[in-house]
């Protein structure tokens, strides 16, 4: 690791902003304040202005709440973070509390049990989501501890505050774009009428970007922007901060009887509904703030929206637009691959460098936008923290023996790729190869999974964990998350992890999930194999329908690292199929060292 000072030799300016939050707490009347991580879209990442945590914490990582008293400071984070949390906390007196995972209460729990009767809790309630809302609102007033919304503490706290981000909206087009906006609007609105809603409001930016075909860069890796919409049976608006929309897409909008507004103007909309209309909200994804600002003499009906439905379910003309950005994916990742595996101990070769020729990679492939995340290059013990980011002023030298990990991704005008490799530097041991056979175990057994129709993905969790449960390991993350179309990589409503099994997370056909179980050493290595699974159709019997995996993701796994006699012949056969497959694919998309180096990794294995 290059890291030129030891934490207690770092001044933070993280315990004189909370000195400044303080003093603002006590003039509100605070006895506690939270800084969740979220935004008023309740969105995974956040524009500027509103990562108000990592402002004061100095914690960088994508998930977390922070709570300050005038004697205490903690941030709660889930094991995915613990090693990155120590780490960056250490030098700001922040006290790290670990949660099982993100959507623990216990932060909550700290509060009722840490307060006393009469003491008032403070939060942003335009960044609060609703259903959280509700969960905080009920344990404090049991105690009687005072839950007060209604002051965003940052803006006087936070010197230099961002402002709204201003980068343009552009419209995602044909032939990418594969249904037309009114299509997408005629969709919702049927379930509008459905629910008995005659307007809808939407918060949260994929479902805004995905109804509207409108796409931005106020995030970093998801093209998406900062915005609400008001949807009427006839009509729609759109709040965006102003000068994001060009006269010549407003004019293109409005031949679809849809306005654009200014930002602020949405909770104003929403007080401002006709008498006895009715609005349909989705309280996962609507802050508390806006729920209030509805008119009082409003109808409120809950549900899931709509679009989150809609759009997890990608159609046969997207579907092969995916498979073709898989392809492009495979073949920026063969060059990738020979080169790394060419310049190891030839040339200088870091976490950084890796990030910036993968990212090179891809980019010269077609319909390329940008990353779909941060790349995650760990070697060795960076690996085993499943959120890693190396930065100029912390990350190893890919050098001597041990296992890299790299779990990177792409945005294309043509799909959303994510992709998790794991491969050898040096000898490696046989411990590192049992890690990684497990892994692959695990991962092979979800991908060949068959299951009923409208089977709740957590429920398939299981699956990949089984191989690496008998040993008596296990892995602190969810093993897969839905993937947008060119649209967020973290992506709703399914999820395979030890979540609820609710009724909203059915699998069905044309979701695209990933499937990425893995096992962390702290300080030693980590393991990953990720690849992205459509589902679609399997067998249709008297007991019904069932679905099955897809393997959209198409890049070699390495062999290097496998213990054969830990694989039984069905699983050596699934790994010769894809490997074969993989081949076949990228094969007409490659040529010199990258052919090359595809050839030799995907031939076939055998015991």
């Amino acid at each position: 690791m290059n890291n030129p000072s030891s934490h207690s030799a770092i001044i933070s300016p993280i315990p004189a902003r909370l000195l400044q939050l303080r003093s603002a707490m006590k003039l509100a009347g605070f006895d506690a304040y939270i800084i969740p991580s979220a935004d008023p879209h309740l969105s995974e990442y956040l524009p500027e202005r509103w990562q108000g945590r990592s402002y004061f914490s100095g914690f960088t990582g994508s998930v977390g709440t922070l709570i300050v008293t005038a004697d205490f400071a903690g941030l709660w984070v889930d094991s995915r973070y613990w090693s990155q949390a120590e780490k960056e906390l250490a030098p700001t007196g922040i006290q790290m509390m670990k949660i099982a995972s993100a959507a623990s209460i216990s932060h909550i729990d700290w509060l009722t049990t840490t307060l006393q009767a009469g003491q008032s809790v403070g939060v942003d309630g335009e960044v609060l989501g609703l259903m959280t809302a509700r969960i905080l609102e009920q344990n404090l007033s049991a105690k009687a501890i005072h839950l007060k919304t209604n002051i965003d503490l940052l803006d006087g706290s936070w010197h230099d505050r961002p402002g709204l981000p201003a980068s343009p909206i552009f419209e995602h087009l044909a032939p990418f774009a594969t249904i037309s906006r009114q299509e997408k609007l005629a969709l919702v609105r049927e379930q509008m009428r459905a629910n008995g809603a005659d307007q809808h409001f939407v918060s949260t930016v994929d479902d805004l970007a995905w109804i509207f075909n409108l796409r931005g860069s106020d995030v970093s890796y998801n093209p998406v922007f900062a915005g609400h919409a008001l949807i009427g049976l006839n009509d729609a608006r759109i709040f965006v901060a102003e000068g994001k929309v060009s006269a010549e897409l407003e004019a293109i909008l409005a031949q679809d009887n849809i306005k654009t507004l200014p930002y602020a103007e949405a909770a104003r909309a929403l007080a401002s509904l006709p008498a006895n209309s009715s609005v349909l909200i989705d309280p996962r994804r609507i802050t508390l703030g806006f729920h209030q600002a509805i008119a009082a003499n409003t109808r409120v009906l809950e549900a899931i929206n709509p679009s989150v439905f809609i759009k997890s379910r990608k159609n046969s003309q997207e579907v092969d637009f995916v498979r073709e950005a898989m392809e492009q994916d495979g073949a920026a990742l063969c060059e990738f691959f020979s080169w790394l595996e060419d310049a190891l101990g030839k040339e200088v070769i870091t976490e950084i460098s890796i990030d910036e020729k993968i990212c090179a990679a891809r980019a010269r492939q077609p319909h390329f936008i940008s990353p779909s995340f941060g790349t995650i290059a760990g070697f060795n013990g960076n690996g085993a923290m499943p959120h890693y980011r190396a930065t100029p002023e912390s990350h190893a030298t890919i050098e001597g023996n041990g296992l890299l990990l790299i779990d990177s991704g792409g945005q294309y005008l043509n799909g959303t790729t994510d992709i998790t490799r794991v491969v050898p530097v040096g000898t490696i041991s046989d411990a590192q190869k049992r890690d990684f056979t497990l892994v692959l175990k695990g991962m092979i057994n979800l991908s060949k999974a068959i299951f009923p129709r409208g089977t709740p993905s957590p429920m398939l969790d299981t699956l990949a964990r089984a191989p690496i449960w008998a040993e008596g390991i296990n892995y602190g993350h969810g093993t897969g998350h839905g993937v947008g179309y060119f649209l967020n990589v973290h992506e709703g409503p399914q999820s395979i992890s030890a979540a609820l099994a609710e009724p909203h997370t059915a699998m069905e056909p044309g979701m695209i999930t990933s499937n990425e179980p893995g096992i962390y050493r702290p300080n030693q290595w980590g393991v990953r194999i990720e690849n992205l699974l459509l589902t679609v159709p399997a067998i249709t019997s008297e007991f019904g329908e069932y679905l099955q995996f897809e393997s959209l993701t198409l890049c070699p796994i390495d062999t290097r690292c496998i213990n054969i006699a830990m694989l039984r012949d069905d699983e050596i056969t699934w790994l010769n199929d894809y490997h074969a497959l993989v081949l076949q694919r990228l094969s007409p998309r490659v040529s010199g060292s990258a052919l090359a180096w595809l050839q030799e990794r995907t031939q076939a294995i055998k015991k």
